[in-house]
């Protein structure tokens, strides 16, 4: 092997083992790891190691395909159940939110730094998305109510979509030259279009995986993730918004009938994971700490109005007509957090030649910093003092399955987890559906055939054997009685 090669190979083994170790470094600190990641860039970027590298294109676009990755991820394992209630609100916190916070921070950009009116929306824009892979690390970590935290997972999914349309435009020949209703129409229709691939793919996608057995179990993971990235590709092909379409093709491919669902959601979050640490450590590398300082006192500016006055703003307009409270308006401000998703877009209009496009990048990645650090840390602290958090919801049931195509069955597997109300339950009180039965329960490492004495504990792994025709009934009455024991109603999941 070529000795360069070799080298090069050497660092990426290791920065991924960091990037391995760092989970456990966040999940002790509260911090997201993407604080992590971008330490170790910028150690083995020029201030540190001495690596050079000023490459702005190529990070833009690797940065580009790790965010539909990390946003493909957010979608498999958002619940359409829980996402589905509070859907227009982040519909609407993602659009007229967004379009509220850019005006905010433009304004106060322009008003107290001096910027022309075209860094000024850039810089607003970039820092008005909430970033899909902060949000998702440090929510999924606390017990929050459902539909704050749904709220916030759709609204990071959806809000990075118009952001990058916008930057894209501000920093393209179009701008000053089109019209602004010309403009608005051009963001609906890549909107519009991005959005229809996108549950267009993943309903395809997941009819065809429902009724594909596969040569192994291995490729349903590949297929489902190729699934999510071809919706990206596709629109942004057809001038449509990628973001978009992966993350509603992500989003309706995980709610699908998806085969061997764990194996899938597992091999999405890998990839998701080496996506986010690449992405960062990049981040990192790129930037020039001897340029950082100076941007420190304008990257403070320019993040106190977008943390203290446009993002309560936008939450507040936005949640006028569905009725939130203050305290889940208080921490839907709170909770805004930016990542990778303003910075790499930052780099867009540095790579279209933009003028002073690359001090837009220093201000974002040192505000991402310093308010990184400020806002995620108190998070879960905020969340029990207005009394968001609820430690006592049982733990929703993930039920895996696998075709057995010969046979026209279907071979369910789940776990039994703590604080489901199916615990205490007996075998035959789950009522399944006529061609659906327990076949096989593991206990504590051993195996036994269920009877009608027997009574399901936590910890329990159920083997569920079912016609394909019953298939989703069963499904959906197992997840009945995980929320509501076994007197729940016949309801779908």
């Amino acid at each position: 092997m070529d000795e360069q090669l070799n080298t090069a190979v050497l660092v990426g083994c290791a920065v991924l083992l960091v990037a391995v170790l760092s989970v456990r470094v966040s999940s002790r600190t509260g911090l997201p790891v993407l604080l992590v990641y971008l330490a170790v860039g910028v150690a083995i970027g020029e201030g540190g190691l001495g690596i050079d590298f000023e490459d702005y294109a190529l990070t833009a676009e690797l940065g580009l395909l790790a965010l539909a990755v990390i946003l493909a991820e957010g979608g498999l394992t958002t619940r359409w159940a829980a996402v589905r209630p509070v859907l227009p609100f982040a519909g609407v916190l993602a659009t007229l939110g967004v379009a509220l916070s850019i005006g905010v921070v433009a304004g106060t950009a322009a008003l107290l730094l001096g910027a022309d009116a075209r860094t000024a929306v850039i810089l607003g824009s970039v820092v008005s998305s909430t970033d899909a892979a902060a949000v998702f690390s440090v929510l999924r970590r606390l017990h929050l109510r459902e539909r704050v935290r749904s709220a916030l997972e759709a609204e990071s999914g959806l809000n990075d979509a118009p952001v990058v349309v916008i930057v894209l435009l501000a920093s393209s020949e179009a701008w000053g030259e089109e019209g602004l209703l010309h403009i608005a129409l051009e963001i609906v229709a890549e909107l519009a279009v991005g959005g229809a691939l996108g549950v267009a793919i993943g309903w395809l996608g997941g009819q065809l995986l429902a009724r594909a057995a596969l040569g192994s179990a291995g490729l349903y993971p590949l297929a489902t993730v190729g699934l999510a990235l071809l919706a990206y590709t596709s629109a942004n092909a057809l001038h449509g918004s990628g973001f978009l379409a992966v993350y509603l093709a992500g989003l309706v491919l995980g709610n699908a009938r998806l085969p061997h669902r764990r194996a899938v959601l597992g091999f999405a979050g890998s990839v998701a994971l080496l996506a986010e640490a690449g992405l960062f450590v990049l981040l990192g590398l790129l930037a020039s700490p001897d340029r950082l300082p100076d941007a420190l006192l304008d990257a403070l500016v320019v993040g106190a109005a977008a943390t203290f006055v446009a993002r309560p703003l936008a939450v507040a307009v936005s949640a006028l007509p569905f009725g939130w409270s203050w305290r889940e308006q208080v921490f839907l401000s709170w909770a805004g957090l930016r990542g990778a998703v303003p910075i790499v877009v930052a780099i867009v209009p540095v790579t279209e030649g933009v003028e002073g496009a690359t001090r837009v990048v220093d201000v974002v990645f040192v505000l991402v910093v310093v308010y990184t650090l400020i806002q995620a840390p108190t998070l879960p602290a905020l969340g029990r003092l207005l009394g968001l958090v609820d430690v006592s919801q049982p733990t929703d049931l993930d039920v895996e399955t696998a075709p057995l195509e010969q046979m026209g069955a279907d071979l369910l597997q789940l776990q039994v987890p703590p604080g489901s109300r199916m615990v205490g339950v007996y075998v035959p009180e789950l009522r399944l559906p006529v061609g659906a039965q327990v076949t096989l329960v593991v206990r504590d490492g051993s195996s036994l055939v269920p009877d009608r004495d027997t009574q399901l504990r936590a910890g329990d792994s159920l083997l569920v054997v079912t016609r394909s025709e019953v298939r989703e009934a069963a499904e959906a009455r197992l997840r009945a009685v995980a929320r509501g024991g076994k007197l729940a109603r016949w309801y779908s999941a």
